[in-house]
């Protein structure tokens, strides 16, 4: 069970519900408040098999590339080092103008990138190389109903917490995905270490 919701986690902090909250608000201000639920809902869906979809077929793509355990996990910590940082360091331009343009959002950019993000298409690879396919599934499905819990509640959320609260939260959520980032760079760096030249690190 700590394995599962260490994973569901990770995966949680990645899909970044409570930062994504303003995107989805500006994305589908137009439309009414129960259409808005619905589109909220499908496309959380989408993500979702997306990301089971990588989760099964990623193992098979990193044999097919003949990408190593360790080169993984080091791209991984390092992507989701930048990741962090960015969630930490926010860009003062805002984005989601040009998105706001755009009638019922489908598919694209609210399942994929925003949900279902390459960190989180990359972690749940990652992670389906180590544990089992019930393990990853519960943790996915915990990751992905937390999330949409959230951004189903998000019109709520943003007016009981306003632009500085949101932004207090994904700082925080920033911060505990440099921790991690960081101890996934260790062990890859420990795997090809020990790999090549019989080296571990101290636990």
């Amino acid at each position: 069970m700590m394995t599962i919701f260490s994973i569901a986690f990770n995966l949680f902090i990645l899909m970044d519900a409570i930062g994504n909250i303003p995107v989805f608000i500006s994305l589908l201000k137009e439309i009414t408040p129960k259409r808005q639920r619905f589109i909220i809902f499908r496309e959380l869906l989408f993500a979702l098999g997306m990301i089971i979809l990588f989760n099964f077929l990623g193992d098979y793509l990193l044999k097919l590339l003949r990408v190593s355990q360790d080169s993984v996990m080091i791209a991984g910590g390092i992507i989701l080092f930048l990741i962090a940082l960015k969630m930490i360091f926010p860009a003062a331009k805002d984005t989601t103008t040009d998105l706001a343009k755009m009638k019922e959002p489908f598919i694209v950019p609210l399942a994929v990138p925003l949900i279902a993000g390459p960190a989180v298409l990359a972690s749940v690879m990652l992670y389906a190389h180590h544990e089992s396919a019930g393990t990853m599934l519960a943790a996915i499905i915990i990751a992905w109903a937390a999330s949409t819990v959230i951004l189903l509640c998000s019109s709520l959320l943003k007016r009981a917490l306003g632009s500085k609260g949101i932004m207090a939260c994904e700082r925080l959520m920033g911060l505990l995905l440099t921790l991690i980032a960081v101890q996934m760079f260790l062990e890859g760096m420990g795997l090809f270490l020990s790999k090549m030249h019989g080296f571990t690190l101290p636990s």
